[in-house]
Order: C-alpha cells, then structure tokens, then sequence
C-alpha cells in the first residue's frame, strides 16, 4: 500500500491506482469528460488536470493516467487547476453551446460566455466512442475522419455501417449524448431489451436482476444478447465486478431430482388483446392491459409511480372488463374472477394520484364475492367513477379521431378516452398441455389442469402425489390461491413425513408364463407403470411385462388391452367376476 495526500488529507492506496481512481477513493471529485473504467485513459478532454507536489517542483498533471507513488502530495482545487479547467470548458462550449454537462461545468468555473465563435457540435473528439468499438467490442464501425477543424468521428464513406452490432456500447460512453446509434453508425436496426417484469414497457441491459424481489437476488446475462458471447469482444461487466463473480463459461444444465411429491403451481398467462382488433389494442399506445397498468402505478415501474400516458397525466380514463372472457360459445366461457376487483382498486388509484379524472368503468356482471370485496366497489363508486354495464358479448368499439380515443359501446353515449385499459382474461399457460403429458395428469375443457373432485379432492389429481396450487387449476385471486397452496403443501406433508404409505389393493399383476412381451401394455399405461423386464425361461432369455404396483391406479387399461390375458387386476380378474355372477344368479 502506498501513503498520499489529497488535499492534505492522507490516504492510503494500492500501488498502480491514479490520481483520479485515488481521489474517487477519498470522495473527492475531479471533473472528466474523456474517463470510462472500460478504457485505459489518455487526459483526451484535460479537465481532470490537477496540481501535484514533490520535494520544491509543482507540476499540473492529468489525474485519469496519472499513477500515484509514496509521499505524492495532490491538489485537485487550486487557482492554478482552475484556470486550466475553465479555459478547456471556454473551449468545449464554443464548440458545443448546447450541452447540458459543459454548460453546467462552465457555470460552476465561472465561464459565462465564450470568447471564440461559436459551432454547432455535440462531439467533443474524445474518442471514448471509437475506442470501446475497436478495443471491447472487437468491431471498430466508426474511427476518426478527417484533419484539423474538420476531424470528425464517422463511418467509412459516411454511411451506415454492416459491421455495427448496434449494441450500443458507443451510446453508453459518449459523455455529451451525441451519438444517435440509428442516424450515425448502423444499419441494422437497434433492438431494445424489453423488460418482462415491467410488461414491456421499459427497457433492460443484457445484464440485470430479473426483478427486484427475484430469489436468488442477483444478476444474469441474457446469453442471447450478450456480445461476448455472440462475437466473442466485450467483457465489459467483468472490468465493473469487483467481487470478479462473472462467470462467462456456466452453461444451463438439467438436473435430476428424486421427489417424493410434486405440486403444480405453474400460474397463468393473459388473453392477447391483440385477437380482438376492435379493442385498439397494439394500434394505439393510449390502450394497454391491467397488468400494464398495473407495472405504470408501481413505485419501481417504468415511470416511478406516475400515471402517464405519451408522457402526459390522462384525464378521461375508461376500464373495459371481460376482454377474452365469458365468451359464449367460445374457448373462455368462464369468469376470470380477478378482474372486477382489480380493476376497482386501478380506478381507486387512479382517482387517488388524478383528483380531477373522469372515470368510467365498462362490465358484463360485477362479481365482488370476497370478504370486504362488496364494500370496496361502493367506495369506488362514491368516489365518482362510473359504472357502465353492457349485455353478455354485446361489442365495444375503440376507435381514435384527431388525436382522441373514442370507446363506442351499444347502448351507451361515445365516450371520450385519454387511456383505456383493457381487463384481460386469465387463461391457461401455453405450454400446459406439454406439462400434463409429462406429468400424466388431465385437463379441464377450459385447458387448466384438472382436480381429482372438484369439492372433495379439489388439490389432487388423479395421479397419486401430484397436487396443484393457484391458477394453475383455473382463475382465482390471492385469498384462494393462499388456501389452496397451503392445502396441497398438507397433502404433500402427509405423505412425505410417512414410511410407508397405503395403497390401493386392487393393482395390475402379470402372469408371466402367459405374457408374450409384445409391450402392448407398456404403451397403453397412462400411469407409467408397466415395463419389460428379462426373465430366464427354460433356459432361453425372453422379455415380459412388470408392474410398479406404487405407480398403479388399477385402471384396467393394461387389463383391458392384453392380447394374452396375461394381465389382470389382484381381486378383480375374469374368474374371481364370474364367480360372483354365477353365485348371484
């Protein structure tokens, strides 16, 4: 470690660490416009000019390349420095009068107007630019161009450039804002990250925490983005992580568990409004989703709580509910059920952020069945919104005309509308018929997972140890979907915490001197619970059907199918049947 003096305040440092790096360390800023940790720095800019003292010599030195040494004394505020930095800052504001960060540095060192004419520049040649696209990103699309007064930084021949990535890495370093990825350097089209925590309405690095409550709480990279592993340049985020916990060459792997039970929690996705054209939905920016809405009024959203829409506060809002639901004769006749008291509590928000709003709420039948749920709608109501009811299917038209969105409902006046969020439908995930083949359970009509009994084993499926939760089962709210958790994390317990569990007496059983081994069974098996197993029989070596009688259900689909009569169910085989038939009769 090396002793040192910012400003007669000592400080301990590594070796190797400059002036700038040293006086970060002490919290003592320094002004810069040509520094990026990324980059090996140069002093391109010369703001960060500061006044060292060794022995008698005083010297002006640039703090960003400028590597500390035992006994240095720094100065980083003395008349000295701040001549040099105001006349470095006369000089980029005549060249750049319209950036904020110059203006602001030039009023803090007394620089009130420039003594040169002035341009009409944003780039102040620092080079930060070129120098990540050559250096990190291993692609070098722009480079200086020109001499003298007409340098510039540019594209071969001034033209959009194939090689740009458009990752935006130039975007990032540039200290002034000049560079706009689309017009200057690229012609491939940037494509933003959207973020799916904030329903696509904000935009996210290639390296972030999913959300802000994510288990684990910490960062990934989206390996589909990420440069360094599309082209192999980059590695930025491994400079910035101090604690070196970047780790390029972890692959997703699939690890096999041995469970005793499983519960299905798999949640839920939303109706597309995008289905129904005449919603506006993805045509016009003012219609979005409850869930979109939602994300808007959250403190963490894309806009920190503010209810904005095109960067204004709506002042005519209308909800319309039931969007995908309750369709007669179609795939969602069911009720979504969270969606009266949701979109009750978005125009209590509303009505509290926007005191003056009119609102106006469109629904087929308001079903507030909770505790409390009844009371909180009439609140809403006495705090002035509207509640407009529409027939089963009858349509709702939403249509824009100079600048206005227009909701048009049949037996209704046309209404006027700021924003118009839409309550979508909650229905089955996309990928739950894939799940229930894997899991060898069944759906409902409606695609949800279906219950062994919907009131006396309403956690269960048919397939013993397997118990859904939540929305997985069918649309419910949060009181609901606690209960049910809870009541498929008790089945789950009553089974995990025994020995040795009771099963049903009646199960498939193999007679293996009739089975042939032609595996019709094995296929037939909804449970899994056949396979072919070698046996030795006078002397030669043949296959024949065996049950996991832990994995039967004593269906009787094996029985059913078996070509031999090999298979029968203990208890219940063809001779037991007869018997009881001819003793009947």
């Amino acid at each position: 470690m090396i002793n040192i003096k910012i400003n007669s305040v000592p400080l301990e440092v590594e070796e190797g660490t400059t002036i700038l790096e040293a006086a970060k360390k002490g919290d003592t800023p320094i002004p810069t416009l040509c520094h990026h940790p990324a980059l090996d720095s140069f002093g391109a800019c010369r703001l960060c000019v500061v006044e060292i003292h060794y022995g008698k010599r005083v010297k002006i030195v640039t703090s960003c390349n400028y590597e500390v040494w035992d006994g240095l004394e720094v100065f980083t505020d003395t008349d000295r420095v701040r001549k040099s930095r105001a006349m470095t800052l006369e000089l980029l504001l005549a060249r750049c009068p319209d950036v904020r960060m110059i203006k602001d540095l030039a009023r803090e060192y007394g620089v009130k107007q420039g003594r040169f004419s002035e341009e009409s520049d944003n780039c102040i040649l620092c080079g930060l630019c070129v120098r990540i696209c050559k250096e990190r990103m291993g692609v070098g699309a722009a480079d200086f161009v020109g001499r003298g007064v007409d340098m510039k930084i540019d594209t071969p021949y001034s033209r959009g450039s194939d090689a740009c990535l458009a990752c935006g890495a130039c975007v990032t370093v540039c200290p002034t804002g000049a560079i706009d990825l689309e017009k200057r350097f690229s012609r491939n089209e940037p494509v933003p990250l959207k973020s799916v925590f904030n329903a696509g309405m904000s935009t996210k690095p290639v390296i972030a925490t999913p959300f802000p409550q994510a288990v684990p709480n910490i960062p990934v990279i989206d390996s589909a983005n990420c440069v360094y592993l599309r082209t192999g340049g980059c590695r930025t985020c491994e400079t910035f992580c101090e604690a070196k916990a970047i780790d390029y060459d972890q692959k997703d792997e699939t690890v096999e568990v041995d469970v005793g039970t499983i519960i299905a929690a798999t949640g839920f996705d939303l109706y597309n409004p995008e289905e129904k054209p005449e919603y506006g939905y993805g045509k016009y920016p003012e219609v979005i989703t409850g869930l979109e809405f939602e994300r808007l009024v959250s403190a963490s959203g894309p806009t920190g709580g503010k209810i904005l829409i095109n960067g204004k506060e709506p002042r005519k809002v209308v909800f319309i509910q039931c969007v995908g639901s309750r369709e007669e004769g179609g795939k969602r006749e069911y009720c979504s059920r969270v969606c009266c008291m949701y979109t009750a509590k978005h125009a209590h928000l509303v009505k509290e952020r926007l005191k003056d709003a009119e609102i106006s709420i469109f629904y087929t039948d308001l079903r507030a069945f909770g505790k409390g749920y009844e009371e909180f709608v009439n609140r809403v109501k006495d705090e002035g919104t509207t509640y407009r009811r529409r027939e089963l299917n009858e349509p709702i038209e939403v249509t824009k005309k100079k600048g206005k969105l227009t909701v048009t409902a049949k037996g209704h006046p046309a209404l006027e509308a700021d924003m118009v969020i839409l309550a979508t439908a909650v229905v089955p995930r996309e990928d739950s018929l894939e799940l229930a083949r894997k899991l060898n359970i069944s759906l409902s009509p409606d695609g949800f997972f279906l219950e062994a009994h919907p009131k006396l084993k309403p956690v269960e499926t048919l397939t013993g140890g397997i118990f859904l939760a939540g929305c997985a089962q069918g649309p419910k709210d949060i009181p609901d979907t606690v209960s049910q958790a809870s009541g498929a994390a008790s089945r789950a317990i009553s089974i995990l915490s025994k020995d040795t569990i009771m099963m049903e007496a009646i199960t498939a059983a193999v007679n293996e001197a009739k089975c042939r081994g032609c595996g019709l069974c094995v296929e037939i098996c909804p449970f899994n619970a056949i396979e072919l197993k070698e046996i030795n029989r006078l002397g030669y070596t043949v296959k024949v059907a065996s049950v996991n009688e832990a994995l039967c259900k004593g269906c009787g689909s094996c029985s059913a199918a078996c070509l031999s009569q090999a298979v029968q169910q203990k208890g219940f085989t063809d001779t037991q049947i007869l018997e009881a038939i001819r003793g009947i009769v």
